[in-house]
């Protein structure tokens, strides 16, 4: 049987931001932010290992969008409506559309964190998935020891349903790490 695919927005707007799918010539902007933030997002992300040059963020962002396209991952970058400026990323990934059920990620700049532009931009995606989408089940997965990217889920009333012990290996490949496990659930 063939899955149906709800229509998905390439932009959602906010209160305060714009939420879209990757365009040529975005590196630039987010290839500055990750630089500007790499010490709060090296101890958590795999791709913060290594500053990436622009032409690499911009490689991965094309890539983005082409999986965006195929339905497959929905990265959406994160705008300040008022500005214009680049805040950060966010989405979704492990897509099962036949469920459906999704999980999202996000990344916010330093300049950024404690804004509360994430949880705004969490809370427009969550209800997009949910109300939009159909979803059954939404996740957000992380490090047990991320305490500024956990209080997203639990101000969203996302509930924390368990903590996968020794379930992954740090980004720098040194030690096991506990993973945390939120979820809304229709």
């Amino acid at each position: 049987m063939q899955t149906q695919i709800p229509a998905i927005p390439t932009e959602i707007h906010t209160e305060r931001l714009l939420l879209r799918m990757p365009r040529s010539g975005d590196g630039k902007a987010v290839n500055a932010a990750i630089r500007a933030s790499i010490n709060e997002l090296k101890p958590w992300l795999q791709f913060a290992q290594t500053l990436p040059t622009p032409e690499e963020t911009e490689i991965n962002l094309m890539e983005a969008h082409l999986d965006f396209l195929k339905k497959e991952s929905l990265r959406y970058l994160i705008f300040q409506q008022e500005t214009g400026e680049f805040i950060g990323t966010t989405g979704f990934h492990d897509i099962e559309w036949d469920m459906p059920k999704m999980e999202i990620g996000y990344w916010i700049a330093t300049k950024w964190s404690g804004s509360g532009f994430m949880a705004e931009a969490v809370a427009a995606l969550s209800d997009v998935a949910l109300n939009g989408f159909g979803c059954k089940r939404l996740e957000i997965r992380c490090d047990a020891e991320n305490v500024k990217s956990r209080a997203i889920p639990e101000k969203l009333g996302f509930k924390l349903e368990g903590t996968l012990h020794n379930d992954e290996l740090s980004v720098d490949g040194k030690r096991l790490t506990d993973t945390c496990i939120y979820a809304k659930f229709d």
